[in-house]
Protein backbone atom coordinates (compact mmCIF):
# COMPACT_ATOMS: atom_id res chain seq x y z
CA UNK A 1 0.00 0.00 0.00
CA UNK A 2 1.61 3.48 -0.31
CA UNK A 3 1.91 5.90 2.11
CA UNK A 4 -0.19 8.24 3.59
CA UNK A 5 -0.26 11.70 1.64
CA UNK A 6 -3.39 13.18 3.44
CA UNK A 7 -3.70 12.68 7.10
CA UNK A 8 -7.24 13.58 8.62
CA UNK A 9 -6.65 17.23 8.86
CA UNK A 10 -6.04 17.28 5.63
CA UNK A 11 -8.51 15.03 4.19
CA UNK A 12 -11.27 17.03 6.40
CA UNK A 13 -9.86 21.06 4.87
CA UNK A 14 -9.95 19.13 1.36
CA UNK A 15 -13.62 18.20 2.47
CA UNK A 16 -14.68 21.42 3.58
CA UNK A 17 -12.85 23.56 0.60
CA UNK A 18 -14.34 20.91 -2.14
CA UNK A 19 -17.51 19.54 -0.78
CA UNK A 20 -18.37 22.14 1.34
CA UNK A 21 -22.07 20.97 1.25
CA UNK A 22 -21.70 17.83 2.55
CA UNK A 23 -18.91 18.21 4.92
CA UNK A 24 -20.24 18.66 7.81
CA UNK A 25 -22.00 15.54 7.58
CA UNK A 26 -19.13 13.36 7.78
CA UNK A 27 -16.01 12.83 10.00
CA UNK A 28 -12.67 11.48 9.27
CA UNK A 29 -11.81 9.55 12.38
CA UNK A 30 -8.87 7.46 11.60
CA UNK A 31 -6.41 6.83 8.32
CA UNK A 32 -5.20 3.88 8.60
CA UNK A 33 -2.58 1.39 7.76
CA UNK A 34 -4.81 0.14 4.72
CA UNK A 35 -7.25 2.43 4.66
CA UNK A 36 -9.66 4.88 6.38
CA UNK A 37 -12.74 5.19 9.16
CA UNK A 38 -15.10 7.70 8.47
CA UNK A 39 -18.34 8.82 10.59
CA UNK A 40 -21.63 9.60 9.07
CA UNK A 41 -23.10 12.19 11.79
CA UNK A 42 -26.93 11.44 11.29
CA UNK A 43 -29.36 13.84 10.84
CA UNK A 44 -33.01 14.58 9.48
CA UNK A 45 -31.81 14.62 6.62
CA UNK A 46 -30.64 10.69 6.81
CA UNK A 47 -33.42 8.77 8.05
CA UNK A 48 -36.29 6.91 6.59
CA UNK A 49 -39.46 6.20 7.85
CA UNK A 50 -39.27 4.41 11.27
CA UNK A 51 -36.14 6.96 12.37
CA UNK A 52 -33.58 4.12 10.92
CA UNK A 53 -30.70 5.25 8.21
CA UNK A 54 -31.83 5.44 4.56
CA UNK A 55 -29.97 2.77 1.81
CA UNK A 56 -28.80 6.04 0.19
CA UNK A 57 -27.12 7.57 3.32
CA UNK A 58 -25.35 4.38 3.75
CA UNK A 59 -24.12 4.36 0.54
CA UNK A 60 -23.04 8.25 0.57
CA UNK A 61 -21.10 7.08 3.76
CA UNK A 62 -19.71 3.54 1.89
CA UNK A 63 -18.63 6.25 -1.43
CA UNK A 64 -17.11 9.18 0.49
CA UNK A 65 -15.13 6.60 2.47
CA UNK A 66 -13.06 5.22 -0.23
CA UNK A 67 -12.93 8.37 -1.98
CA UNK A 68 -11.41 9.66 1.18
CA UNK A 69 -9.18 6.48 1.40
CA UNK A 70 -8.11 6.96 -2.27
CA UNK A 71 -7.09 10.41 -1.76
CA UNK A 72 -5.28 9.62 1.22
CA UNK A 73 -2.62 7.42 -0.72
CA UNK A 74 -2.77 9.95 -3.89
CA UNK A 75 -3.37 13.57 -2.71
CA UNK A 76 -6.17 15.64 -3.61
CA UNK A 77 -7.06 14.56 -7.13
CA UNK A 78 -10.90 15.77 -6.92
CA UNK A 79 -12.20 14.07 -10.43
CA UNK A 80 -11.38 10.95 -9.09
CA UNK A 81 -15.03 9.26 -9.75
CA UNK A 82 -16.80 6.18 -8.68
CA UNK A 83 -17.40 3.06 -11.74
CA UNK A 84 -18.96 0.70 -9.70
CA UNK A 85 -20.64 -0.07 -7.09
CA UNK A 86 -21.78 -3.23 -4.73
CA UNK A 87 -24.24 -3.12 -1.76
CA UNK A 88 -25.57 -5.26 0.27
CA UNK A 89 -27.97 -4.53 3.37
CA UNK A 90 -27.47 -6.77 6.14
CA UNK A 91 -29.12 -5.51 9.32
CA UNK A 92 -31.26 -2.11 10.40
CA UNK A 93 -29.54 0.31 11.68
CA UNK A 94 -29.96 1.67 15.22
CA UNK A 95 -32.65 4.20 15.15
CA UNK A 96 -31.11 7.93 15.01
CA UNK A 97 -27.79 6.27 15.55
CA UNK A 98 -24.55 7.70 13.63
CA UNK A 99 -22.64 5.24 11.39
CA UNK A 100 -19.09 4.20 10.84
CA UNK A 101 -17.46 2.63 8.33
CA UNK A 102 -14.06 1.07 8.58
CA UNK A 103 -13.21 0.82 4.41
CA UNK A 104 -10.21 -0.89 3.48
CA UNK A 105 -8.43 -0.52 0.02
CA UNK A 106 -8.13 -3.80 -1.67
CA UNK A 107 -6.12 -2.18 -4.93
CA UNK A 108 -4.74 0.96 -5.73
CA UNK A 109 -3.62 1.29 -9.12
CA UNK A 110 -2.28 3.84 -11.52
CA UNK A 111 -5.91 3.91 -12.80
CA UNK A 112 -8.51 1.98 -10.87
CA UNK A 113 -8.72 1.64 -6.84
CA UNK A 114 -10.74 -0.86 -5.16
CA UNK A 115 -11.96 -0.68 -1.63
CA UNK A 116 -14.45 -2.73 0.86
CA UNK A 117 -16.46 -0.99 3.40
CA UNK A 118 -17.92 -2.31 7.01
CA UNK A 119 -20.45 -0.18 7.88
CA UNK A 120 -22.16 0.14 11.61
CA UNK A 121 -24.07 1.32 13.65
CA UNK A 122 -21.95 2.84 16.71
CA UNK A 123 -21.42 1.51 19.33
CA UNK A 124 -22.62 -2.18 17.61
CA UNK A 125 -20.53 -4.76 16.73
CA UNK A 126 -22.63 -6.37 14.08
CA UNK A 127 -22.18 -4.64 10.46
CA UNK A 128 -25.72 -3.03 9.30
CA UNK A 129 -24.27 -3.26 5.36
CA UNK A 130 -20.91 -4.03 3.42
CA UNK A 131 -20.01 -2.50 -0.04
CA UNK A 132 -17.44 -2.59 -2.56
CA UNK A 133 -16.43 0.32 -4.95
CA UNK A 134 -14.47 0.79 -7.53
CA UNK A 135 -13.04 4.32 -7.86
CA UNK A 136 -11.18 5.67 -11.68
CA UNK A 137 -8.46 7.93 -10.76
CA UNK A 138 -7.47 10.51 -13.60
CA UNK A 139 -4.28 10.53 -15.39
CA UNK A 140 -1.49 12.67 -13.86
CA UNK A 141 -0.65 15.39 -16.50
CA UNK A 142 2.73 14.72 -17.95
CA UNK A 143 6.14 16.30 -16.40
CA UNK A 144 4.32 15.77 -12.78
Amino acid sequence: MKEVVMNEAALTAFLASDFAQVADMFAVEAVTSDGIRVRLRVGEQHLRPGGTVSGPSMFGLADVAVYLAVLSRIGPVALAVTTNCSIDFMRKPAARTDLICDCRLLKLGRALAVGDCLIRSDGMDAPVARASLTYSIPPTPRGT
